[in-house]
C-alpha cells in the first residue's frame, strides 16, 4: 500500500510537472525569440536557446516609433491609466454595492443578483456598436475614459458577485460589537469589514486588472487618434501585409506581460487565499 502510494504521488507530481511545462513553454519561447537575431529566429531549424542573445528588438521598441511622434512608452502609459482607474473605480464601486446586496434585503434583490449572473453571458463582440453608439451620444469617443467606463461596466458584475460572498461572510456580531463601542457605521465599514474582505478585493483587482490590460476591441473602435492607442492595439503595428517584425513582436510581447506578471506575485498570497474564502459562504 506504501509503494502503491509513492508511485501515485509520483505519477500526480510528473503530470502536474508536464501541464506547467505545456503551460510555461509558449512563454519561454516569446522570451527566447525576442533575444534572438533575425537570423536565428528565421533559421531553418530554430535553436530553442538563442547562439547570440542580443536586445537589439529591445532597443528597437523602445527608442524607435512605431508611428510618427508616438513611442511605446506612450502606448504603456495609457494602458496604464486605463489598467489603474478601472481597477481602483471598480473595487470601491463593488465593494459597496456586495455590502449593500449582502447586508441589506430590499425590493428586485434577487433579480439583481441574477442579473449580475445574465450579464457576464452577454458575448462582447454583441455590444461594441451598442456601446459605440453610447460612447458617441456622450461625448467620449476618442477618449480613454471611454475605455475605462466599458471596462468598468464589464468588470463590476464578476467583482461584485465575488465580494458579496466575502461580506456576507464576515460575522455581523462584529459590526454590532463596534457600534456598542461608539464606532459609526463608516469607521465600522473601514476599520472591521474592509481588512477582512481585503483578499477579495485583491482577487477581484486581479480580473479587472488583466480585464483592461489585455483588451483590444473596444480599445481599437473606440479610441482613433494613434496618440491614445493602448498597448494591445499598438501591437497591431509589428504585423504587416506581407510579412510581420517577429523580433519586435515578441519583445513588445514580454513588455507586454511583465506588468501583468508583476501584478500577480505583488497579490498572489491574498488572491489564492481570496478565492479560496469566497466560496465559503454566499
Amino acid at each position: 500500500m506504501r509503494r502503491g502510494a509513492v508511485l501515485r504521488r509520483a505519477a500526480l507530481n510528473g503530470a502536474g510537472l508536464l501541464v506547467a511545462a505545456f503551460a510555461a513553454f509558449p512563454v519561454y519561447w516569446m522570451i527566447a525569440t525576442s533575444l534572438k537575431p533575425n537570423r536565428e529566429i528565421f533559421a531553418a531549424t530554430p535553436r530553442p536557446v538563442p547562439a547570440e542573445p542580443t536586445l537589439e528588438h529591445y532597443r528597437e521598441i523602445l527608442t524607435g516609433n512605431l508611428i510618427p511622434g508616438v513611442t511605446f512608452a506612450d502606448f504603456f502609459v495609457n494602458s496604464a491609466l486605463v489598467a489603474v482607474s478601472t481597477v481602483v473605480l471598480s473595487g470601491l464601486v463593488a465593494l459597496l454595492a456586495a455590502t449593500a446586496v449582502a447586508r441589506f434585503r430590499f425590493k428586485l434583490r434577487t433579480s439583481f443578483l441574477i442579473m449580475l449572473l445574465v450579464v457576464q453571458m452577454i458575448p462582447l463582440e454583441a455590444l461594441v456598436i451598442p456601446l459605440f453608439l453610447m460612447i458617441q451620444r456622450l461625448g467620449l469617443y476618442n477618449t480613454l475614459p471611454s475605455l475605462i467606463l466599458t471596462y468598468l461596466g464589464f468588470s463590476l458584475p464578476f467583482a461584485v458577485w465575488m465580494l458579496r460572498g466575502f461580506v456576507a461572510a464576515v460575522p455581523k456580531e462584529l459590526e454590532e460589537a463596534a457600534a456598542i463601542d461608539g464606532a459609526s457605521r463608516a469607521q465600522t465599514f473601514r476599520r472591521i469589514l474592509f481588512p477582512l474582505v481585503a483578499p477579495g478585493l485583491v482577487a477581484t483587482s486581479t480580473f479587472s486588472f488583466i480585464t483592461a490590460w489585455n483588451e483590444l476591441i473596444f480599445a481599437l473602435t473606440f479610441v482613433n487618434d494613434q496618440d491614445r492607442y493602448t498597448l494591445p492595439v499598438a501591437m497591431t503595428f509589428f504585423f504587416g501585409r506581407d510579412d510581420t517584425a517577429w523580433g519586435p513582436v515578441m519583445a513588445a510581447s514580454t513588455l507586454f506581460t511583465l506588468p501583468v506578471l508583476v501584478f500577480f506575485l505583488l497579490v498572489q498570497r491574498r488572491m489564492v487565499s481570496g478565492l479560496v474564502a469566497g466560496a465559503v459562504k454566499g
